[in-house]
C-alpha cells in the first residue's frame, strides 16, 4: 500500500491544465521541512490532482498558502533529474500566508500591560 500524509508549504501557485479529451487537473509544487536548525531539510513534492477538483483546488492555491495532502508517492525522472511526485487523493487548506508581522520596539515600556 502506497499512502503517504504531508503538512507543508506551496513553492508556487497552483494551476489549472486541460489535458486530452477535455479532463482537467491541477498541479503545483509544495515545500516539506524535516529536522531543524543545521540539521533542517526541504523536500521537494510535485503535486498532481486529477479532476475538476483538483483543477478548481490549484486555482485556490497560492505561494506560501500551508495545505495539509493525502495520496500517492512516486518518481520521476526528466532530463537526466529525479523528481518526487504526489498522486494527490486529498487536500486540507491549512491557511493562507500572512505578512510579515511588525515587531514592538525595544524600548517600549511594557509595566502598564496586565499579565
Amino acid at each position: 500500500m502506497n499512502a503517504c500524509q504531508f503538512i507543508g508549504r506551496v513553492g508556487r501557485n497552483g494551476e489549472a491544465k486541460e489535458v486530452s479529451a477535455g479532463k482537467r487537473l491541477g498541479r503545483w509544487t509544495m515545500a516539506i521541512d524535516s529536522g531543524y536548525g543545521e540539521r533542517k531539510q526541504t523536500i521537494w513534492l510535485d503535486c498532481t490532482m486529477f479532476g475538476d477538483r483538483g483543477a478548481k483546488l490549484a486555482e485556490m492555491i497560492n505561494k506560501g498558502d500551508r495545505i495539509g495532502v493525502s495520496g500517492e508517492l512516486g518518481i520521476r525522472e526528466h532530463e537526466g533529474k529525479t523528481y518526487i511526485t504526489l498522486n494527490v487523493r486529498d487536500v486540507t487548506l491549512l491557511g493562507e500566508k500572512k505578512p510579515a508581522q511588525s515587531r514592538k520596539p525595544a524600548d517600549e515600556d511594557l509595566s502598564s500591560v496586565p499579565f
